[in-house]
């Protein structure tokens, strides 16, 4: 169904693509902290020492420009998938601290450069019409990945008694395998405009940096910190936090279509003043909340806004020169990930006297992003990014070289 009624072949490949991703990602991620502590004897340092090497290639994103120097972005698109693949399959034979971190980096190159890369297609292949609602779909196909990668999981080793090695290696094959396919089943496509392949930092996409880094900081404390809050406060198992990512990827799997066809016909503005009026509301409710159960629906609903998030990109597609797509992307990837880098070593330190002044952080960053989504104009383009800016920051229009 998700795939079925996609014609055009590049979106189809991009939803493979996604598909594979999420998959392979999903299984790496579910199994790595039992994996660490029951097989490859790691204490807390180097635990966190593994989640901040992974986030590297993230923050070092933008490199993915000068590599484009030497191959095209369908192949580089391709060549990631593989990266993280092969570094996934081989997780589990590489047990001991170097050979975790060896196997996360290479992993998290692949993944980090893929994501760069699928953002970059996306905003040149789809029409400006369609790619919030497709971007959509493709948040319910990586729901659809991570769910079959959750019920192997639970099929082979809780049915069959396997261990990690083997799992991490049949996803890393079965990934590289569906690569294969996609390969073979669909052609090179021509990139409608010729990418810039430099770093580029346009002062007309200030609005889109500013949405991209906040977006960021209160991603991290989604991540880091609600999901901590679960089990340290209200004593949540393996199990629950297990049950809430499957209710969190269901929903997706079910609504992200229709999230996506909701930014396409209300416009970015009013689709992002939801999501942050919404996760506003929701991180100053983490800051209180006494009740596990109430808890537990704001992870979800915190999820769900999230979603929302599509929109941030189509309005680059609407207001960006088409050549800058590629090297905005790869500086997006990093600004986003300064917040990575930084929000959880500051706010952990944080969290050990007031966690409820955490979440309010998080309240702050929302806030802040409404009032910069505010400045989206109804139909944003080239020519109108903003509704309003300084003098310095207004768009200047080169002049026409005909």
């Amino acid at each position: 169904m998700l795939f079925v009624s996609v014609t055009d072949p590049k979106a189809r490949l991009l939803l493979g693509l996604t598909f594979i991703m999420s998959m392979v990602f999903a299984t790496w991620q579910t199994l790595l902290n039992n994996f660490v502590v029951e097989v490859a004897q790691f204490n807390g340092a180097q635990i966190g020492i593994l989640q901040s090497l992974r986030e590297v290639p993230g923050f070092l994103a933008f490199t993915a420009i000068f590599v484009l120097l030497v191959m095209r972005e369908q192949t580089l698109a391709l060549v990631s998938m593989a990266l993280l693949c092969v570094g996934v399959a081989l997780t589990g034979y590489f047990p001991s601290v170097l050979g975790l971190y060896a196997t996360t980096v290479l992993m998290s190159i692949g993944f980090h450069y893929y994501e760069t890369v699928n953002q970059s297609l996306t905003l040149q292949w789809l029409p400006k019409e369609q790619t919030a609602e497709f971007m959509g779909r493709a948040l319910s196909v990586k729901a659809a990945g991570a769910l079959l990668a959750y019920g192997a999981i639970w099929l082979l080793m809780t049915g069959l008694g396997w261990d990690y090695r083997d799992m991490y290696l049949v996803a890393g094959i079965s990934g590289l395998m569906m690569l294969a396919f996609l390969i073979w089943r669909f052609p090179r496509f021509e990139n409608p405009h010729p990418q810039h392949k430099r770093l580029l930092l346009r002062r007309s996409y200030w609005l889109y940096y500013g949405l991209t880094f906040l977006s960021g900081a209160r991603r991290q404390i989604f991540m880091v910190f609600a999901g901590f809050m679960m089990v340290e406060k209200f004593g949540y198992t393996v199990a629950a936090i297990t049950g809430l990512f499957l209710i969190n990827y269901l929903f997706n799997l079910l609504f992200a279509p229709a999230i996506g066809r909701f930014v396409q016909r209300v416009g970015e503005r009013r689709a992002l003043t939801v999501e942050y009026l919404g996760l506003a509301l929701v991180f100053t409710s983490y800051a209180f909340v006494e009740s596990a159960t109430l808890a537990g629906a704001l992870y979800v609903i915190d999820h769900l806004l999230f979603a929302l998030a599509i929109a941030i990109k189509s309005y680059l597609q609407k207001i960006a020169d088409p050549k800058d797509l590629a090297a905005t992307a790869s500086v997006s990837f990093t600004i986003n990930h300064i917040a990575a880098v930084v929000i959880p070593a500051l706010l952990g330190v944080l969290w050990l006297t007031a966690p409820s002044a955490v979440f309010l952080i998080g309240t702050g960053f929302a806030l802040t992003s409404l009032l910069l989504c505010r400045n989206i104009p109804d139909h944003p383009d080239a020519e109108t990014p903003v509704r309003w800016a300084p003098a310095r920051l207004r768009r200047r229009v080169p002049p026409n070289p005909t």
